[in-house]
């Protein structure tokens, strides 16, 4: 039962043919196994996981056939569940309990999921490996030298692995879809306002960040996406959409689909030969399965790519925490440190301009699907690296910043637009998996999702480690 889907779990246990107590306790046992050599969970309430899954058990009972109901959820160190330590990663919120449920939480446990633990992310989650000074590293379960990618690591590493079917993550500039892609799992960011965020800690960079989903397939995080979509008040993103998620994921028809193939997304970047060829294998075979595929570029304002907008996130974690560095600094990451500095020095003006540069590149992003449905390209530009390393020095033989393996995602995010890693295959020399990333226009998520089914079914790629 452990790697079996989110859609199976709940139909079994509203049928009474599987126990929500019983799966819990078979999950705690492959934890208490594999979490050893993952880091990749890192607070469990197994009194707490238990009382909700005998409360499902009841529910079945009666009659009760609720979307998720007995499903085993975890959430990331940054997303508050009542009554539970969320830390952020970080020894400044060491004792922190949360007081009540992140709106997403809510939605979940409502749907009848089961809360299975808090996985680990870096500081801040503004790091795109997953370690940190509370809890130390998690281990990619492809080669447990390799990270998961970051922020949300335990999350990503936790799915794949089989300790729980569906985890709750954020993404500010990838930190869902770049660790998806990194372990074989299937991450969505979806718009600005689809999942609500009102409740909860402060984000550092300026609205960017939204509540992610992971799981082993396209239909379960479609099903997970329908529990959680819907306006709240209190988030003045919020929208209103209509769109059935679970319809459009059991749609992997391409045909007629016009899509935008981007090799390098417009930047000059380098990409790993054997990504490239895994994500044009992918592609090829959407436009065999009838979907009208040309090559494309969004075409950026200058200094759009990471460097122009990193200011935003330099400056808001240095508006939440500079305050506490400069009294406090070896509490803190010493790459967040790096952060928090830059921002202490960025102006004003600085931030201005980097707001500007987002508002231009939304409207070059639009002026690409003036012409397109969706596009497409690499989640990332090179597969898994050594855990102990914040990035590959090098790509395609190029030299590249700690962030360079980070640049096809942040975009999406300035864009407010949706964006899904779905695998689309493994490299030939190192087996290790390649996400293709697929984007559209604001509140375009569930034809993001259908095209991510599409890719799905002609990859006939299965998405997770046994």
């Amino acid at each position: 039962m452990r790697m079996m889907s989110a859609r199976w779990i709940a139909g079994q246990v509203a049928a009474r043919k599987v126990s929500a107590v019983a799966l819990y306790d078979d999950l705690l046992e492959r934890i208490a196994v594999e979490n050893l050599r993952l880091n990749a969970i890192v607070h469990l309430d197994p009194a707490a996981g238990r009382a909700e899954a005998r409360a499902a058990d009841e529910r079945a009972a009666r009659g009760e056939a609720l979307p998720l109901l007995g499903v085993p959820f975890t959430v990331k160190d940054n997303i508050w569940v009542r009554g539970q330590p969320v830390r952020q990663g970080s020894r400044l919120f060491e004792g922190f309990v949360a007081p009540e449920d992140a709106v997403a939480v809510a939605r979940l446990r409502a749907a009848g999921a089961v809360f299975a633990g808090i996985t680990n992310c870096s500081e801040f989650a503004c790091k795109g490996v997953t370690t940190n000074r509370l809890h130390g590293p998690t281990r990619n379960p492809w080669d447990v030298a390799l990270t998961p990618g970051g922020s949300s690591g335990g999350a990503a590493s936790a799915v794949a692995a089989g300790l729980a079917p569906l985890a709750l993550c954020t993404d500010g500039g990838g930190s869902t879809r770049r660790p998806a892609a990194h372990v074989g799992v299937v991450g969505m960011k979806p718009s600005a306002g689809v999942v609500p965020h009102p409740i909860g800690f402060a984000e550092p960079v300026f609205g960017n960040s939204v509540i992610g989903q992971m799981a082993r397939s396209v239909a379960d995080v479609a099903l997970m996406l329908d529990a959680l979509a819907g306006p709240d008040p209190r988030d003045p993103q919020s929208v209103v959409l209509s769109d059935s998620f679970v319809r459009a994921a059991a749609d992997p028809d391409p045909a007629g689909l016009r899509i935008a193939y981007s090799r390098r997304l417009g930047l000059d970047a380098p990409v790993d030969p054997e990504v490239a060829a895994c994500v044009e294998r992918a592609v090829h075979r959407l436009a065999d399965a009838g979907a009208i595929v040309e090559e494309a570029d969004p075409v950026w304002p200058e200094g759009a790519g990471e460097n122009g907008l990193m200011p935003l996130q330099f400056a808001g974690l240095a508006a939440l925490y500079g305050e506490r560095y400069r009294a406090t600094p070896d509490l803190f990451d010493p790459d967040i440190g790096q952060q928090i500095d830059a921002g202490l020095r960025t102006s004003g003006t600085e931030v201005a301009r980097a707001l500007q540069l987002r508002e231009e590149a939304y409207r070059a992003l639009a002026a690409l699907f003036a012409r397109y449905d969706l596009l497409v390209c690499p989640t990332t530009p090179v597969t898994a690296w050594p855990f102990d390393r914040l990035g590959p020095a090098a790509i395609e033989g190029r030299p590249v910043t700690p962030r360079g393996h980070a640049v096809f995602t942040p975009l999406f995010n300035h864009c407010y637009a949706p964006a899904c890693s779905v695998p689309c295959g493994v490299t030939e020399s190192g087996g290790l998996p390649v996400g293709l990333q697929i984007a559209g226009p604001r509140l375009s998520d569930a034809m993001v999702l259908r095209l991510a089914a599409a890719v799905e079914s002609t990859c006939g790629y299965t998405a997770f480690v046994s």
